[in-house]
């Protein structure tokens, strides 16, 4: 894969199965070079083989599909070049989507209402005199923000607290209904200012300046559960909880009044409505004590009781959007060995492994006996599949164009043991040929999260570029259990950076095509904190890059939207602490050439870890370079303009070139990252 090859990758979203059985639609959008933007549509795909799957939509960029329970209408949230996100809905036989919101800051997610006639949504609320409610006030040009609190902001959203996320109901225009026309003329000025509406009215259902997410309606239609942290004291802690709210307004209430704190990220109620399913994670006495904490699924009788943990908390990390099925189960994705499974559970604890190997599945949904699953493999970065009768098919090829146009190759699965016994499994990308192939070691971040078997646009650019790319989950990862997650809590850049050498030592003896004589070494995120310990240790890397890194715990804790909790769980609070596993703390014995890479919206690991390492580098002769992407935040490598990840992929296999180069990737006279 090259980098201009962006725009041939589709991704695609969790389906969305008829009621009849007979059909998904999913979302299937893809990065556009002349847009600079992400496009797509919905497509149909019939689990009847001999009918192709159809695009049905035309929009410039349509998510999140949805059929009503009634199976007569479709939702999905539509975008404009330059809008933002709002539901629609369009008859599921075909028609003209119909807008039924027009909320200043978009919406984020929906939910249908038992009855097909009313949906449940989230929506930024903006402070008024803020994001453009008053005409002529600009961003600079509006009142101060003090500061009160520790959660005001978020990487990728920015200011918060003046923009909470609220749930509003709407009702659903009956299909084939006349639309609502804006009076004109003499009909226009009889109206005189009388607003006309072009959008159902939308009914606010909750206040205050929390967020409140993951909407969904009671089995019965009467209520709405949603996620939320309205307890005393939650500007303190990361703890949030399941809140219920009456459909058509009223009193919010609190399920679990009494729980110890946790993380509740997803909650749905069983179909016969006997039972609530939720995932959540554990935070300790305090509230925050997230690290290597995997989540949990529960479930709780909705007539009041105690949860029952459904899911082993120690070996398994639940995730995904939760889908009930049958009378009393879910659906729902747990992160395993650098896969993604699809599960099965009833309320009484029963589990079925549905979907397993070597893929990762993005989301599944459920009729009957019949499965919907879209998921990500070696070869593609989304299919959809049917699981029917025990038999699992798959019903799409979105990933034809992108194999027809480039080169895929085949991630190597292998595990490496440490002088103390310790196994760290990965993976080895090869280039074709027999080498010998310059090294890359690169480090995911998290730092608890994996790399997976699944296609990785980066593994397979530097792979084209003609370097074998080593991935690994060393201690401190994800999807082997709590105790590998937690192993480096406190004690960040030890086991962790011994698993990652392990791996590379292991994959050198395993793979006689590597050259180990240049090898070089980058991450992003933790992964950049990693790289940059790692040369600040050993000195047998050709060149690293250092990707939006945390690379200072202390100004971390004061710059970042997480750093008030997330560096002193991670490295412990005191000033020792912090120094013994700080990059910054030896960047003094760095002489690797060093390309560090930072977004100026990065609000997650702020652009100043960036540029105060670079300027140390540069201060004691490390050939050293910063490359600043504007208006980019800390997801630019996985959802920055398509402009941008060009850009980025080009001068980093420039920097390569000049200091690493391969056969594929020979040293250029230009286009080099210049200091």
């Amino acid at each position: 894969m090259k980098a201009e090859q962006l725009p041939l990758l589709n991704s695609v979203s969790a389906p969305a199965t008829h009621p009849d059985g007979t059909r998904a639609v999913v979302s299937v959008t893809r990065p556009d070079f002349d847009a600079d933007a992400y496009v797509g549509q919905l497509w149909s795909i019939p689990f009847d083989q001999a009918m192709p799957p159809r695009r049905i939509t035309r929009g410039f960029r349509d998510t999140a599909p949805a059929f009503s329970p009634d199976g007569k209408v479709l939702a999905f949230l539509r975008t404009t070049p330059d809008g933002k996100p709002q539901l629609h809905v369009v008859e599921a036989n075909g028609g003209e989507p119909q807008a039924i919101t027009d909320q200043k800051l978009g919406v984020s997610e929906f939910s249908w209402a038992p009855d097909s006639r009313r949906m449940v949504f989230s929506s930024r609320v903006p402070e008024e005199g803020r994001y453009g409610t008053v005409d002529g006030v600009g961003a600079g040009s509006e009142d101060p923000r003090l500061i009160t609190g520790n959660q005001y902001r978020l990487n990728g959203l920015g200011y918060t607290a003046d923009k909470p996320a609220q749930l509003f109901v709407v009702d659903v225009p009956e299909p084939g209904m006349e639309p609502p026309v804006v009076p004109a003329g003499r009909a226009a000025k009889a109206r005189g200012s009388e607003a006309v509406g072009l959008v159902p009215p939308a009914v606010q259902l909750t206040f205050g300046d929390a967020d409140h997410t993951s909407p969904s309606f009671s089995s019965d239609g009467t209520s709405v559960y949603f996620v939320a942290s309205l307890h005393e004291g939650h500007d303190a802690d990361i703890a949030s909880d399941i809140y219920r709210v009456p459909a058509a307004g009223g009193e919010t209430t609190a399920l679990r009044p009494d729980a110890a704190p946790q993380s509740v990220h997803e909650v749905c109620e069983s179909v016969n409505g006997e039972w609530l399913f939720f995932t959540a994670q554990d935070l300790g006495d305090d509230g925050l004590d997230f690290v290597a904490r995997n989540t949990a699924l529960y479930s709780m009788p909705v007539r009041g009781g105690s949860a029952t943990m459904l899911s082993d908390v120690e070996n398994q990390d639940i995730g995904g959007r939760l889908e009930a099925r049958g009378a009393d189960g879910v659906l729902a994705l747990n992160t395993s060995r650098g896969s993604v499974q699809l599960i099965q559970w009833t309320a009484d604890g029963e589990s079925e492994v549905l979907v397993k190997g070597p893929l990762v599945v993005i989301g599944a949904s459920a009729v009957g006996d019949v499965v919907a699953v879209t998921y990500g493999d070696a070869s593609s970065s989304g299919e959809v599949g049917v699981l029917e009768k025990g038999e699992f098919r798959l019903l799409t090829d979105f990933a034809k164009a992108f194999r027809d146009g480039a080169t895929v190759l085949e991630p190597q699965e292998f595990t490496a043991t440490g002088t103390d016994g310790y196994p760290v499994h990965g993976w080895a990308v090869l280039p074709e040929g027999n080498g010998p192939h310059p090294v890359l070691l690169t480090i995911h971040g998290g730092p608890f999260a994996q790399y997976t078997g699944a296609f990785f646009d980066e593994a397979q650019v530097y792979a084209e570029a003609g370097y074998a790319v080593l991935m690994c989950n060393p201690r401190g990862s994800a999807g082997y259990g709590q105790a590998h997650g937690g192993a480096i809590k406190e004690k960040m850049g030890t086991v962790d950076m011994a698993d990652v050498l392990t791996f590379l030592e292991g994959a050198l003896e395993a793979f006689p095509a590597m050259d180990r004589e240049s090898i070089g070494i980058m991450g992003g995120s933790y992964g950049g904190y990693l790289t940059a310990w790692v040369i600040g240790h050993e000195h047998r890397f050709k060149a690293a890059i250092v990707e939006r890194g945390f690379l200072d715990p202390v100004s971390f804790a004061g710059s970042s939207d997480i750093g008030w909790f997330f560096g002193g769980q991670y490295t412990g609070g005191s000033s020792e602490q912090m120094a013994a596993q700080s990059p910054m703390a030896v960047v003094t014995e760095v002489r690797t050439p060093t390309l560090v890479i930072h977004s100026e919206n990065d609000l997650r690991c702020p652009v100043e870890q960036g540029q105060r390492y670079f300027a140390a580098l540069k201060a004691q002769g490390v050939d050293a370079a910063l490359l600043l992407f504007p208006g980019e935040d800390h997801e630019l490598s996985r959802s920055g303009t398509p402009h941008h990840r060009r850009q980025r992929f080009e001068q980093i296999l420039a920097w390569w070139a000049r200091h690493l180069p391969s056969t594929a990737n020979p040293p250029r006279e230009t286009g080099s990252v210049t200091g």
